[in-house]
């Protein structure tokens, strides 16, 4: 049987992503997303690439310059040799697979060609990363990888190794190709641990300003913001923007927000799939600040023009600093619904959902649920650990003014059937004291890591010898 892939794990998950989970501690949301930082090595969104004193002004580049030939900058290379190591057309079409299959399959021809050009460029990256780990006598041996694979196949399919191994090759995948990407993933963490982590130092002092920060914040209303950023010149403008637009419509359509960001975007969080923290407004660009501020958790806006080319964003999430959060408040629920007959007609269904809400509106406390249920061949599910926060958020608040033994109204479709929420036990949440000093202390350690880790990367692109075929 092939492993089956939940909804909520290809919407969620970036096909190209999802080993960070398992393999990659590092990959943290950076600190000067959250404007918590005041580094002068800190990355803005309109120069994702941190030089200083504009990239065009330093090559002193024409405004107006004339091609000469016909070599097309466009043109798809199919293959790759990385200082004398191949990337080969099966490499390229394996792990574009992965992200056609995060995708529910639903990618255009154009989306798909783009995307293809995009795994290229993060296998000459994989390739630079793990050629750089064997030059530092780091090797990942199979059994680790084999370990990871399996951690892989547990966690985020819930399957056994071999149905993953089935189900990969049936999308067109393969086992091989994943566990190349974990041997990248680890032996990059590993020579970033081994040639950098030591030489990072954050001073007790310097935490300590930075808990300050938090506490002087606290009641401020902060949001968590996915962001795709994409850098455009006046010439390349309008093309940029076209292929913005074409990403929030694949968004739209039900387009993993992490995959895109980790594929498209230029700014430093793409590899943690766009996620910029927890910031403030005050923090954000004002062509950004005004739109997050009028958005509703989960929704989704962009373009927006910004001075070094578009952004796209997505709220996540939104909280104030330091305080309770009612969301975040334990719920114990009881779900309680029914489902119509295939093929039955409103009428039919109105009939039974009337003496569903009937039947829910005379139920005294959970303890009666199951009995009540049984007569009109109702299911009960319980649910004793769920945060408010992970529900729908249209159900939200409407399942924080419950009382104990009290249900939502009744909600669902012809299709999906009808249910209500049952509210069993609620355990509030306390102040938030905000992070201790240590794991503080750890993030900004990780952030600096990362920061460094993105420089070697360059410059190792910088010195690769890259053949195309």
């Amino acid at each position: 049987m092939a492993p089956r892939l939940p909804s909520a794990f290809a919407r969620s998950m970036a096909a190209l992503g999802f080993l960070f989970a398992v393999t990659a501690p590092l990959a943290l949301a950076p600190l000067e997303a959250q404007g918590l930082l005041d580094d002068d090595t800190t990355t803005s969104s309109a120069d994702p690439s941190g030089d200083t004193g504009g990239a065009t002004g330093a090559l002193n580049l024409p405004a107006n310059p004339v091609i000469f030939g016909k070599n097309d900058p466009n043109m798809r290379r199919a293959t790759a040799i990385v200082n004398g190591e191949i990337v080969t057309g099966t490499d390229i079409e394996q792990r574009l697979a992965l992200i056609v299959s995060a995708n529910g399959g639903k990618v255009t021809p154009e989306e798909l060609e783009r995307l293809r050009l995009q795994v290229l460029r993060n296998l000459i990256d994989e390739t630079l990363q793990i050629q750089e780990a064997k030059a530092a006598s780091i090797e990942i041996s199979a059994e680790e990888v084999n370990e990871s694979f399996n951690r892989v196949a547990a966690q985020n399919f819930g399957q056994k190794s071999e149905n993953l191994e089935k189900y990969l090759t049936s999308i067109g995948s393969s086992a091989n190709s994943l566990k190349r990407q974990i041997n990248g993933e680890m032996a990059w963490q590993r020579l970033l641990r081994r040639n950098v982590q030591p030489f990072i130092n954050v001073a007790d002092g310097e935490v300590k300003e930075m808990m300050d920060r938090l506490k002087a914040a606290k009641g401020t209303e902060e949001f968590r913001i996915g962001e795709i950023f994409l850098s455009a010149t006046d010439e390349t403008r309008l093309q940029v923007e076209t292929n913005a637009q074409k990403i929030v419509e694949q968004l739209r359509k039900g387009g993993s927000f992490v995959a895109y960001a980790r594929q498209f975007s230029e700014a430093s969080t793409a590899a943690v799939g766009g996620d910029l923290g927890w910031i403030r407004l005050a923090q954000l660009p004002a062509e950004l600040a005004g739109p997050a501020a009028q958005m509703s958790t989960g929704q989704l806006v962009g373009p927006v023009p910004l001075a070094g080319g578009y952004s796209i964003i997505y709220l996540i999430d939104k909280r104030q600093v330091l305080t309770a959060d009612p969301r975040d408040a334990v719920l114990s629920l009881k779900q309680i619904s029914i489902a119509f007959p295939k093929g039955a007609s409103e009428k039919d269904a109105a009939g039974k959902a009337g003496e569903f809400a009937k039947m829910v509106k005379d139920i005294k406390g959970c303890g009666q649920a199951e009995a009540a249920a049984a007569p009109l061949g109702a299911q009960v599910v319980a649910n004793d650990q769920i945060r408010a926060r992970d529900l729908p958020a249209a159900l939200q608040e409407t399942v924080l003014k419950l009382s104990v033994g009290e249900s939502t109204p009744p909600f669902g479709s012809i299709e999906d059937g009808v249910r209500v929420l049952m509210l069993c036990g609620r355990d509030d949440p306390k102040v938030d004291a905000g992070p201790s000093f240590e794991a503080l202390q750890s993030q900004m350690e990780d952030d600096r890591v990362n920061k460094r880790a993105q420089t070697y990367l360059r410059d190792l692109r910088r010195d690769a010898v890259i053949e195309y075929n």
